[in-house]
């Protein structure tokens, strides 16, 4: 680029660099005493969105545990303020603040702006950027769950079953290095397998989170199943709820995951919902809510479920 006055460098130098991540801005203060953080921005890379969470934090004069909630969506949509249309925001974030957990809602980059591992780069970059911000927010890094549903369990599995062991699925976004393990996970009808399409057509989502068949990427599909890494041990405990009659992910991933586990010695536990379809249909998600956090409660604070 010319001017009258020489060549000028575009980008200029202080605009070059992209940060990987943002610190935490200030945090809104409910008459409930909750604090909540909207929108901080925990991964950023040149040519993508900024990959951000929001966080409520309820009153406490100790650092509390915090979950991860991942949303659904073929790996394709959703954002992290959406609930399935079966389940409340005030029955399923509100039940886990009440039970004195933080909880942190992540967006991720979806399957046509990149491809697998992206995703569980993103969620491990979430946490580390929780971890590594903790004392500022007020949370117990060292107690974390993931709780996600759909596209959100199969990642809620994948990243409490992969750790500092496979580095190709850590990634380097946001804060690049840290501990990413997680103490418990809830995976609601996630995908165990995807070693086969879920659906015999050309949209079938498994297609676009691979960039092709599984039979065009063995190896890829093999590296995204949970079911790959469930013979490790020990595993965090896993609680695993799943309709029956589930047409979207069958009710066999999770019945096969969860037989993986516990062959291996891990604590696994599957809650299956007669009847119901994909995001619970044609049952009552309350119960399901409350098992779910009285599990996380358990086994991320010492006051038991």
């Amino acid at each position: 680029m010319e001017t009258e006055s020489g060549s000028v460098t575009w980008p200029p130098p202080e605009l070059a660099v992209v940060p990987a991540h943002l610190p935490p801005t200030a945090p809104a203060t409910g008459a409930d005493g909750v604090r909540r953080y909207d929108g901080l921005s925990y991964a950023t890379n040149s040519g993508y969105r900024p990959r951000l969470l929001d966080l409520s934090v309820p009153a406490a004069e100790e650092p509390v545990p915090v979950v991860v909630w991942i949303h659904g969506g073929a790996w394709l949509e959703g954002d992290r303020r959406y609930l399935p249309p079966t389940v409340s925001t005030d029955l399923l974030f509100g039940s886990l603040v009440r039970a004195g957990l933080a909880v942190a809602t992540i967006d991720y980059r979806h399957a046509r702006e990149a491809p697998f591992p992206a995703q569980l780069h993103d969620v491990k970059a979430a946490i580390r950027y929780l971890r590594h911000y903790a004392g500022q927010l007020g949370i117990d890094g060292a107690r974390l769950g993931v709780w996600g549903e759909s596209a959100g369990g199969h990642l809620a599995a994948l990243a409490g079953l992969t750790g500092t062991d496979d580095p190709a699925l850590e990634g380097t976004e946001g804060v690049p290095e840290g501990d990413t393990a997680v103490t418990a996970v809830v995976d609601w009808y996630g995908v165990a397998d995807l070693d086969t399409p879920l659906r015999d057509s050309p949209d079938d989502p498994v297609i676009a989170f691979l960039s092709g068949s599984p039979a065009d990427h063995p190896e890829l599909a093999r590296a995204a199943s949970p079911t790959t890494y469930a013979t490790r041990s020990p595993a965090p405990p896993f609680l695993l709820i799943h309709g029956t009659h589930d047409t979207v992910v069958p009710y066999s991933h999770s019945s096969r995951l969860t037989t993986l586990l516990q062959e291996a010695g891990n604590t696994a536990e599957l809650i299956p919902v007669p009847d119901a379809e994909h995001i619970f249909l044609n049952a009552d998600p309350t119960p399901l809510v409350a098992k779910s956090v009285a599990f996380l409660t358990e086994h991320l604070t010492d006051r038991g479920a």
